[in-house]
């Protein structure tokens, strides 16, 4: 499965189980900006100014509604960082990939 795979599947209304690290590095590896950091899913974006940041929040703001999947959002004038972990599961899982690749697709 690849990135694009990915950004085509849709989340599930139940998150499902936790990956296991084999399952996690697989998706990591076609993912390469995103990093595991504390047991979430992060990857840091940088902007030219605060308009473009907040264009990009709006944008991520109408993925997590249409999947009912919701990050960590942390915003600065010129940056953002995305945080996924699935709370109700306790760790990460598929849903977390899936908006994670959706959120890449939102740039070139």
């Amino acid at each position: 499965m690849d990135a694009n795979d990915l950004a085509a599947l849709r989340c599930r209304p139940t998150s499902g189980p936790t990956l296991d690290a084999g399952e996690v590095a697989r998706h990591v590896a076609v993912l390469p900006r995103w990093a595991v950091v504390d047991g979430q899913l992060e990857r840091r974006f940088g902007f030219a100014d605060f308009h473009q940041t907040m264009a990009f929040v709006n944008a991520v703001a109408w993925v997590a509604h249409r999947e009912d999947h919701h990050p960590e959002l942390l915003v600065g004038y010129n940056r953002c960082t995305l945080r996924y972990s699935t709370h109700a599961a306790g760790g990460l899982t598929l849903n977390d990939f899936i908006c994670a690749a959706k959120v890449d697709a939102l740039l070139p």
